[in-house]
């Protein structure tokens, strides 16, 4: 199915303003009192845990005896930890354990 531009453009608004009132509810609901407790455990919580989980789905195809594709993992997940201890910025360490990771599939 083919959209016309029109269709296209009332789409894109449309999208644009469920993702602005997405983004807007909890500013707009937490303003004038603190969040409750559960918000407070998944803002804590929930970043780890997907990190966690993102690091074991990366690994889930590694093969621990070929140093080519184990070596390159191992060191972008350390780069990629240490980053972030050192600088406390996701940017910072995602980048430069991916820059890692790039450089030593292309090496090894």
């Amino acid at each position: 199915m083919q959209l016309t531009l029109s269709q296209a453009i009332i789409a894109t608004i449309c999208i644009a303003l469920v993702i602005l009132c997405e983004r807007t509810f909890p500013f707009a609901l937490f303003s004038k009192k603190e969040p409750p407790a559960i918000i407070r455990f998944i803002e804590q919580y929930i970043p780890p845990m997907v990190m966690a989980a993102l690091v074991i789905y990366c690994l889930k195809e590694v093969q621990p005896v070929a140093v080519s594709s184990l070596v390159p993992n191992l060191a972008g997940i350390l780069v990629t930890f240490i980053a972030y201890k050192w600088k406390h910025n996701s940017l910072v360490a995602i980048f430069g354990g991916t820059i890692v990771y790039m450089i030593l599939i292309r090496v090894l």
